[in-house]
């Protein structure tokens, strides 16, 4: 399985230190986010991996090459005229991927998902996607129908919500940033330039189901903010 890490963001909930480099580099016990995402990759025999980069993409690049990809063979996704979102970022690397199902993540996050078993879950049920999730706290939502397939997204701050069906009934998920695709997912994809992977998703969830994966009870941080750095280093020893 090859895998595709989302590192082209501007992290600025990451300020002062995204004002000179690029969040994936952010180090959480000395080691940055990208290598221990790569590193975690390695634990499931994923070591073909593609990343997008946009904000001090040469930094990105330069880490990759000075460290011989940590073990892993890296490409790089340029984005460095105009940053993607997660949908035109995924569509811009397409040229990557073969015919097999393949990962996709965020940089910014540490877990102990097991890929293994998500994968195998992805399979048995052979969707568009598989969407990774947990029951925390967020102040955004995925919802699920009662067969766990995608049904809307909500924004608890807000009041915003989008749904792809009137389903009243439903539960609200916390989306972990990692998904496992089928490549046919492609032909479904109209969008090009800048866009949003979870608008993709809720307008398929239309006539296709997008199932979850939930792994609560694991270990899962968003290391996008700062105070979340100390949090990681702690749950990631």
């Amino acid at each position: 399985m090859k895998a595709m890490i989302l590192a082209a963001g501007l992290g600025t909930r990451l300020k002062p230190w995204t004002d000179h480099h690029p969040k994936a580099l952010v180090p959480v016990n000395g080691k940055p986010l990208l290598q221990r995402t790569i590193e975690y990759l390695q634990k499931f025999d994923i070591t073909d991996v593609i990343v997008n980069v946009h904000h001090f993409a040469d930094q990105i690049i330069s880490a990759i090459e000075k460290n011989d990809g940590w073990g892993s063979n890296i490409a790089i996704s340029d984005e460095s005229e105009a940053v993607l979102e997660t949908g035109g970022g995924l569509i811009n690397a397409r040229w990557y991927f073969d015919d097999e199902d393949f990962l996709l993540m965020n940089a910014d996050i540490l877990t102990d998902l097991d890929i293994y078993a998500m994968a195998a879950y992805h399979q048995r049920h052979q969707p568009l996607a598989t969407l990774a999730v947990t029951n925390r706290n967020s102040s955004r939502y995925l919802l699920f129908d009662e067969k766990n397939n995608l049904c809307g997204w909500r924004n608890d701050k807000t009041g915003e919500e989008k749904r792809s069906n009137s389903n009243p009934v439903f539960t609200k998920k916390a989306f972990s940033g990692v998904q496992v695709l089928n490549p046919a997912i492609f032909r479904h994809i109209t969008q090009r330039g800048k866009f949003s992977l979870i608008d993709v998703y809720l307008h398929l969830a239309e006539k296709h189901p997008i199932p979850c994966y939930d792994h609560s009870g694991g270990r899962f941080i968003d290391v996008g903010r700062p105070e979340a750095i100390e949090q990681a280093a702690e749950m990631f020893k």
